[in-house]
Order: C-alpha cells, then structure tokens, then sequence
C-alpha cells in the first residue's frame, strides 16, 4: 500500500512540473501580436525579435528559412524558429522589408 502510494505521489509531482513548464511556454509566446512571429536570430547568444508574418514570404527572407532549415532542420531544441545569420544582419533585413512593405 504504501509503495503504491508513493507511486501516485511522485506521479503528480511529474504531472505538477509538466503543467508548469507547458504554461511557461504559452506565457512566453502569448506576448505576440496577432500576425506575427517570433524568430531567434544572432551568434551565439541569440536575440528574440518578433516580426510579421508577411515576411516569410518575401524571397530574401525564404533564403534565410532555408537556410535555417539546413542548418537545424525541423527539430532544434531551442523550440522557436531560429535564424542562422548574425543580429545585425538580421535587423538590417527586417528593416528593409519593412520599409518596402
């Protein structure tokens, strides 16, 4: 009996630490504007920026994309899209889509 006891007590303790990470998450991406996206970009410590959705689109932004998808490929453990280019680079980027848009 009490073997299986603590078999239940340890089982919601995982499920109590599951719960709180999955929560985390959503905490973290539910600061995203509708019709954006939230990207990694940078060397080494990589920088969160959010951006529009238009962007994907756009053919110098699908080069990065592919590029990211050589690079990491579909399961990368940082859990966001990542962008394999340095902050400068990308900021650049986005400034000009965005003053093309």
């Amino acid at each position: 009996m009490g073997i299986q006891l603590m078999g239940i007590a340890h089982a919601k303790q995982k499920l109590r630490r599951s719960l709180s990470a999955k929560i985390a998450s959503v905490l973290a991406t539910s600061n995203v504007p509708r019709g954006h996206i939230a990207v990694y970009a940078g060397e080494g410590h990589r920088k969160r920026f959010v951006i529009p959705i238009a962007f994907l689109n756009h053919p110098l932004f699908q080069e990065l994309l592919n590029r990211a998808e050589e690079e990491f490929g579909f399961d990368h453990p940082m859990g966001g899209l990542t962008i394999p280019c340095s902050e400068e680079c990308f900021v650049s980027l986005t400034s000009f889509l965005s003053s093309a848009s």
